[in-house]
């Protein structure tokens, strides 16, 4: 790529982090560029993962959570992490486990923010994991979210194993998330990683979109299927309070 047109991709995603999401038409004006430039770098930001496109029309354009994958703390939607930490730390009080905020990056789901329990058995997954959508309580949270389409294109692909618990047949998963939508949370137990269960639910912008998912998790002995009806309804609501404000 020539040296103009790296400075025009990077001035286009730069224009995207300012403005997301934001139309074709608005970000040539941001950034001062022909429309037709402006689409090519879109699409080739696209391609290699660091800006994806809306599923309604107009096309809206955001950047995804690829900085934050590659270069751990770059990158993140601050707007949704500011949003959430507050009633994170609520949420954290009241359940004494460790919470998690997660974002779509693709197909999968980015950690963005981790608010960790005081207790010495706990679950942990670093900053930047990339979490498969349907092996997690905050994925499968985020799937209950989408619209069917979306939810029979992911499923129509190849399904990670992580752990003898893990979801993969569709007809299973398809059933769990209409169960997801009827209770108003996801439930994980050992899906992910062994021995941890999760509770979470998804977080969704003016549209009911998903944009992401906030989950409780913990040691299985700890969080058993007893404690589900009394933290699912906390972290659903959480998730209610997070996308209110954004």
């Amino acid at each position: 790529m020539a040296t103009t047109s790296v400075v025009s991709a990077f001035r286009v995603l730069e224009g995207v982090a300012r403005r997301q999401p934001v139309g074709l038409s608005e970000l040539a004006r941001e950034v001062d560029l022909p429309k037709s430039t402006v689409q090519r770098c879109l699409l080739t930001l696209q391609e290699i993962g660091w800006a994806d496109s809306s599923a309604q029309s107009p096309t809206r354009w955001s950047m995804t959570l690829r900085a934050l994958s590659v270069c751990g703390g770059a990158g993140t939607r601050d707007s949704l992490r500011d949003a959430a930490l507050p009633v994170m730390n609520e949420l954290q009080l009241a359940t004494t486990e460790t919470v998690h905020l997660a974002a779509p990056d693709g197909d999968v789901l980015v950690l963005l923010e981790r608010l960790d329990t005081s207790h010495q058995l706990r679950a942990f997954l670093a900053l930047g994991a990339r979490i498969p959508l349907h092996a997690s309580a905050t994925g499968l949270a985020f799937l209950s979210a989408w619209d069917r389409a979306q939810v029979d294109r992911y499923l129509g692909g190849a399904l990670e194993v992580r752990t003898g618990d893990t979801l993969v047949d569709p007809d299973e998963i398809r059933a769990e998330l209409a169960r997801i939508r009827e209770r108003g949370y996801s439930i994980n137990v050992g899906g992910l990683t062994s021995h941890i269960s999760s509770v979470g639910a998804p977080i969704r912008d003016r549209t009911g979109a998903p944009v992401g998912a906030v989950s409780i998790s913990g040691p299985s002995t700890r969080i058993e299927p007893g404690r589900f009806p009394e933290l699912g309804p906390q972290v659903a609501a959480a998730a209610a309070r997070i996308s209110k404000v954004l």
